[in-house]
């Protein structure tokens, strides 16, 4: 499959109507090296808690990273989720034998891995740099959020869906003229005090468009949501710390962007980083069979 951007731009990667289509491939040696060859050489958690300044509210994150070779693949869990076990049960394992884990976050980490491995995110594979700057923490999620809302294409009177409330992207949204209905599973409130719906595919029916975190392949909830943007023709872009190298897989097929962020993420450091954006305004993709060999 192919993906044109700008340029004439070739992703080279093929894109996949659905997530088990695409781990059974993988399970197959046909994304890649077998999995059963590929070793998990180090398994970690990266535990936050966080409160902007100038923010009246926090959020604390939990991710599960684990490193093939020179590539680092994660899944967030919600904070106390994941068992110790694990982590242990992931170093020194095979990738074929993870995509098996009881866990689902713990089967998404390592496909992440994998993926990132054979195809990591260059130009050459058709994501766009995008540099975050140094700076505080809500200067970087700022930026992010910036990075992320850039990639939605609608006239400001749409209504978006927003699943995975940060605040920087309601912000964002606010900036643009953009309503929006926020939902996440924890329920609460936003930064403004707006009620946070927690069934996303309920909300899905009333907006426009859909932003939502590459958390929800953790939770098994993304594939109703791709499935709901692609019968309605909805643009779905995906903001992925969790299985950046996973969702730009799905373009064409209900996803309409990514701004991917693999491992280190913004929040973890105050030095200057980088997002990669796949599709959004501007980019046509284009399907049709197999890329050629040679990139992603």
């Amino acid at each position: 499959m192919t993906a044109t951007a700008g340029m004439a731009r070739r992703a080279a990667f093929e894109t996949y109507e659905s997530y088990d289509e695409l781990v059974a491939r993988v399970r197959a040696g046909e994304v890649g090296p077998d999995p059963a060859t590929q070793r998990i050489a180090v398994a970690f958690t990266t535990r936050q808690a966080v409160r902007h300044d100038g923010r009246g509210t926090g959020y604390r994150n939990e991710v599960l990273s684990l490193r093939l070779a020179g590539a680092v693949g994660s899944c967030a869990v919600e904070p106390g989720a994941l068992p110790d076990r694990a982590v242990e049960d992931c170093v020194g394992a095979n990738v074929a034998h993870l995509l098996e884990h009881p866990l689902l976050p713990v089967r998404v980490a390592a496909l992440d891995a994998y993926l990132m491995h054979g195809a990591p995110h260059t130009p050459q594979n058709g994501a766009r740099p995008v540099p975050l700057p140094a700076g505080a923490s809500l200067e970087k999620s700022r930026a992010r959020a910036k990075a992320v809302v850039a990639l939605l294409d609608l006239p400001t009177d749409a209504t978006v869906l927003v699943v995975g409330v940060v605040n920087s992207l309601l912000e964002g949204l606010r900036s643009r003229g953009l309503g929006y209905v926020p939902c996440d599973l924890k329920g609460g409130l936003t930064e403004w005090g707006e009620a946070v719906a927690t069934d996303a595919l309920t909300e899905a029916g009333r907006c426009d468009a859909l932003l939502v975190s590459g958390m929800t392949l953790g939770n098994g909830t993304f594939e109703p949501l791709r499935q709901h943007a692609l019968a309605h023709d909805k643009q779905l872009v995906m903001f992925a710390q969790t299985g950046s190298a996973v969702l730009p897989r799905f373009l064409g097929h209900g996803v309409s962007a990514v701004c991917a962020e693999p491992y280190p993420f913004f929040w973890l450091d105050g030095g200057p980083g980088t997002v990669h954006r796949y599709g959004g305004p501007g980019t046509v993709h284009r399907y049709g069979g197999p890329c050629p060999e040679g990139g992603r």
